[in-house]
């Protein structure tokens, strides 16, 4: 039955996908098939070669990291910036391209030949190339360092195109070899390009405000035409359009607008042309509405449709329902009528001084024509003797059969999937059990050889490796190292399903709950943890007496009070935003110490949960206020009021004026013995700088705060320099953003596409076992404390992929000292990373210190 619940949901998804058509980039990154060999030798082609060897086709990112032999390399380049060679790639389709990886040829280590720079040129026909550049105008990307570590790029902003061209830039000081991947996904809208009237300037109390289309890729005059930009990039503009999604922009970056008084005739035309003709069932255009500036939605819009040269007589006229109350930034959904066209022209008439869009999206599928009424209803000019009837018919059932074939596949491989999980999670059950045996170790060394064989083929036949095209790429920043291979079994689970009995059992791999969502969806600061007596993730049971006497309710906070400032992040049932609350001191208790406790507006983080949440979203979003409602520490940020008398629902917590740790210690240096002498107005002069008791200080806070919520027996699960806040002075409270925030998608891997998991902070059981204790918290304190006296410069394992971070849990697991430790920071004592960091990270989760003795060491190390 399930089986079949899910071939339904697939044939529902597919068929959605016909008309889908908005693009979300931070999902849109799939690679595209130059590492799994999806896109065809036939499709690589390059300017030139070094030698037979260095062909096009050899321009593939190797992630086996193999020998490393094999690359694209062009031959000796003439030009001084070598723009005349390329290596280009043909998607066959268009497609939505938010990132790109490049990597070297080292050639077992014999070679040192890569790209440190290169430009990126594109074409949507093959005929019109555009050079990209960024949101700032700068067309060159840093590559490669080394001959064999893989740097992605995020493309921002995002390309359209069939057609891609990786150009070295060189100084002739070394053979440049690529290996390349586009990353991305197939672009369903089909639109080629769109044409506007350029943007027009506001001043608004003085300030400028530019609504120009700033990374239109076509010809810019007082039209642009044949081309595409920020209408189609996929990120959508700020209620305030004053603010921008994108920082350090200027204000209005996320809109086109143009103003009423500059454009006589009332409206503003716009023409789209597409790829083929298609049947066009809406159009979605984002508007800005915020009308207290003099900015509206539009009030009607008329649009007409050509499938040859002319235009048809009859348009769709669409008019909006007026929205006089909420000045919210939405879609405005346009019923196109089911009309085919492959060129549609629609002109958006004023209701006010001011329109603005961010985004425009077509949804559509392929046209077929038939003799029916309907089909001759708007009929096309035809040349003579030319018939689309039968070539339209003929595409179209050729992609109908490609669409059923496919549908048959996937179905047949979700069966197959479906019924080996069932097998495969028996058998990690078994060997989670074994592995809580104190005997495991002696025995597996025996069996090792003799299951090995069987574990080869376990894993080959279940596909526990990973097909990339389902493996989405989500990096820290600019560049970060892309794993070799999805995780490699432990041969030690294979062998370890032969001997085991019926005993205690735990979900292996950090498996997903039972209602499908990740663990880490949502990093909540009080997840509940693992029972250790239980079959399943459940709640412990939690003394309640402890919150005696405590004040459970939470008054409502008005929420016209709150004035956004910016968003945070956001997870898969709500944002969270930064706020300003008007009042809120009335809110207070007297208890709570708090900055900025005065008539001034606080500053505060305010977490939401979308109306569209399912019902289990609410209930715990309730469970949580509930919960931190009654949580009083001065090293937890404070749940200060709440918003849930209608939707969407809001709690209001405490934020630091200094923002996240991480960030915060990134831009200090570390003071040593050579700076003390420098006066005070030097340094402020100079870059800040943090002296070694200071960082100390910071680690006895979080020490603190952990040792309260342990001794209420809550897990964290998610403890990092991400999640804790700073203040003034140095404090520092413990939250539970840093999951939330893109900032920090990098921190975050994602197994096989049911859990996302910080796997860099947790303990070997936590990633292998998918078990949550105040011991594995204890583990993640020692990376935060790791984090904090290297001032956060690095990620913690750097030296390692992601997959071979999870290597390395095996390496615990097998207890043979082959495990890797984070190296001692330069500025750490001998006794703070032997005695402290290092009994952190031990084997045996009982022989770990508690919090409270963590908090005690570390005040010991500060006397």
């Amino acid at each position: 039955m399930k089986v079949q619940q899910i071939s339904h949901h697939v044939v529902f998804i597919l068929l959605a996908a016909a008309v889908r058509s908005q693009v979300n980039p931070e999902i849109c990154r799939y690679p595209l098939g130059m590492t799994s060999g999806q896109i065809q030798d036939e499709d690589i082609s390059a300017s030139s070669q070094w030698s037979e060897s260095t062909a096009a086709r050899f321009g593939r990112l190797d992630l086996d990291n193999g020998d490393g032999d094999g690359a694209w390399c062009p031959d000796i380049m003439s030009e001084p910036d070598g723009l005349k060679e390329y290596l280009q790639v043909d998607l066959r389709s268009l497609h939505f391209i938010t990132l790109v990886g490049t990597q070297g040829r080292h050639a077992d280590g014999m070679g040192n030949e890569f790209a440190q720079r290169y430009r990126i040129m594109y074409s949507r026909d093959g005929s019109e190339w555009v050079g990209w550049h960024d949101r700032k105008g700068r067309q060159v990307i840093e590559g490669n360092r080394n001959a064999y570590d893989v740097v992605l790029k995020d493309l921002e902003p995002p390309i359209i195109a069939r057609f891609v061209r990786f150009m070295p830039v060189t100084d002739h000081s070394m053979i440049v070899c690529m290996r390349v991947e586009l990353y991305g996904c197939e672009w369903l809208d089909g639109l080629m390009s769109y044409s506007i009237p350029d943007g027009h300037q506001m001043i608004y109390r003085g300030l400028d405000v530019y609504f120009n289309d700033s990374v239109y890729d076509g010809a810019s005059a007082d039209r642009l035409t044949k081309g595409l930009g920020q209408l189609t990039d996929g990120t959508w503009g700020l209620d305030d359009f004053l603010h921008s999604h994108i920082y350090a922009m200027w204000p209005g970056y996320d809109y086109v607008g143009w103003n009423n008084k500059s454009l006589p005739k009332g409206y503003v035309e716009m023409i789209f042309e597409f790829d083929h003709v298609r049947n066009f069932t809406s159009m979605k255009v984002h508007c800005n509405n915020m009308f207290s500036r003099g900015v509206r939605m539009f009030r009607q819009a008329t649009c007409y449709f050509r499938s040859g040269s002319d235009w048809e007589a009859d348009p769709v006229t669409f008019r909006p329902t007026v929205d006089r109350t909420s000045q919210s930034a939405r879609f405005v959904t346009v019923s196109l009528g089911d009309r085919t066209a492959s060129a549609i022209k629609c002109r958006f008439h004023f209701s006010d001084v001011w329109m603005l869009f961010s985004e425009v999206a077509f949804q559509s599928g392929s046209a077929v024509y038939n003799t029916s009424p309907t089909a001759t209803k708007h009929p096309t000019n035809t040349p003579p003797g030319d018939d689309p009837t039968h070539k339209l018919d003929d595409s179209n059932t050729r992609i109908l059969i490609g669409c059923l074939v496919a549908i048959i596949a996937i179905l047949l491989a979700i069966i197959v999937i479906t019924l080996w999980r069932q097998v495969w999670q028996k058998m990690l059950e078994k060997a989670s059990r074994r592995l809580l045996d104190d005997e495991l170790t002696a025995r597996l060394a025996v069996q090792t050889q003799a299951f090995s064989s069987h574990h080869s083929s376990l894993s080959s036949e279940s596909g526990f490796t990973s097909n990339f095209t389902y493996e989405r790429i989500f990096p820290l920043c600019s560049d970060y190292q892309e794993p070799s291979r999805l995780i490699r079994k432990l041969p030690e689970f294979a062998q370890s399903t032969e001997h085991l009995g019926p005993s205690t059992s735990c979900r292996a791999l950090a498996a997903s709950g039972a209602d499908g969502a990740p663990h880490y969806a949502e990093a909540d600061i009080i997840s509940l943890q693992e029972s250790s007596d239980s079959s399943t993730y459940s709640i412990t049971a939690v003394d309640m007496t402890l919150f005696a006497g405590t004040d459970s309710s939470m008054r409502e906070f008005p929420r016209h009070k709150l004035t956004f400032k910016e968003k945070l992040g956001e997870g898969q049932f709500g944002e969270v935003h930064l706020c300003e609350a008007e009042g809120m001191q009335d809110f207070l208790d007297e208890d709570l110490s708090i900055e900025g406790n005065d008539e001034s507006p606080l500053l505060v983080a305010v977490k939401t949960l979308r109306e569209d949440a399912n019902k289990n979203a609410r209930n715990d979003f309730l469970k949580e206020i509930r919960i931190m409602s009654r949580l009083r520490d001065p090293n937890i940020v404070r749940l200060l009021a709440v918003c849930v008398d209608t939707d969407p629902l809001c709690m209001i917590t405490e934020y630091m004026e200094n923002g996240d740790l991480n960030q915060f210690l990134c831009n200090l240096r570390l003071k040593e013995a050579a700076d003390e002498d420098k006066t005070e107005q030097e340094e402020k002069e100079g870059e800040s700088m943090v002296s070694y008791s200071k960082l100390i200080g910071m680690a006895v806070q979080i020490a603190s705060g952990m040792k309260y919520l342990s001794s209420l027996n809550f897990v964290h699960r998610d403890l990092a320099t991400r999640n804790c806040l700073v203040g003034k002075n140095y404090t520092i409270k413990i939250a539970d953003f840093g999951m939330s925030r893109n900032l920090y998608r990098g921190d975050y891997y994602r197994i096989q596409g049911r859990a996302v998991l910080p796997i860099r902070w947790m303990s070997w059981e936590s990633i292998l076992l998918g078990k949550f204790t105040m011991a594995s918290d204890v583990w993640a304190f020692g990376v935060t404390l790791w984090e904090i006296l290297t001032l956060c410069k690095k990620q913690p394992y750097s030296q390692l992929s992601d997959e071979q971070v999870i290597e390395n849990t095996g390496e615990y697991f097998r207890d043979q000292g082959k495990q890797v430790y984070l190296p001692k920071p330069p500025c750490c004592p001998d006794r703070v990373y032997n005695d402290l960091m290092l009994s952190c990270w031990r084997r045996n989760a009982k022989q770990r210190p508690s919090f409270q003795e963590i908090h005690t060491q570390l005040m010991e190390s500060l006397a």
